[in-house]
């Protein structure tokens, strides 16, 4: 467990950070699009560098993480030495979600997707695929596109289903990022599926 921990978070503290975080608003800003996350990170093994970089910028001592269960206990504890944040096994309680395996986890309707008075306090996905560029063709439009967006990531078709239902109930639904090694796409709740 101490290996684990003593891994070094970002080289760069400052400069990372707000490196990832101007991906992450940026990738937020324009649904679909995909940005680059530069941070030289070393993880341990189960996350991806984009994720990772992700996690390090956004957790913080306030928020709690809901992490798929089939992470190894390395992850949690890696995360948890460089954020400080809290974990709960409760979907519903979680301020953000870490999916290392969509395949093998398909009940997105449990999280939090905030209220009439606080639809902000929904939950957040962070997602990892390994491609954003050999998955089945997704027509996007949102604030944000100017027509559409054509997307192909690799992530299964109940996600997309999900995703339907979840748009249709805004202002209320969760935000998610879709992450590769070294990139981010951004779906915010207010993108919809269109069709070619």
């Amino acid at each position: 467990m101490n290996k684990i921990t003593h891994l070094p978070g970002f080289p760069d503290q400052i400069h990372d950070s707000q490196r990832t975080f101007r991906a992450l608003l940026d990738a937020n800003a324009r649904p679909g699009t995909a940005y680059l996350i530069t941070a030289n990170l070393t993880i341990p093994q189960g996350l991806n560098s984009g994720c990772a970089a992700a996690c390090l910028t956004l957790f913080d001592l306030d928020v709690q993480v809901w992490l798929q269960p089939n992470f190894e206990p390395q992850v949690k504890a890696w995360l948890l030495f460089h954020t400080g944040c809290r974990f709960t096994t409760q979907p519903e309680q979680a301020d953000f979600a870490v999916i290392q395996n969509m395949d093998k986890f398909i009940e997105l309707s449990n999280f939090n997707s905030g209220t009439p008075e606080k639809p902000e306090t929904s939950t957040t996905l962070l997602i990892q695929i390994k491609s954003l560029s050999a998955g089945e063709t997704v027509v996007l439009t949102a604030p944000g596109i100017l027509e559409q967006q054509i997307i192909t990531p690799t992530i299964p078709l109940h996600f997309w289903k999900f995703w339907a239902k979840n748009h249709q109930i805004y202002p209320l639904g969760l935000d998610a990022f879709l992450f590769t090694e070294n990139s981010v796409i951004g779906l915010p709740r207010t993108t919809k599926l269109g069709s070619l």
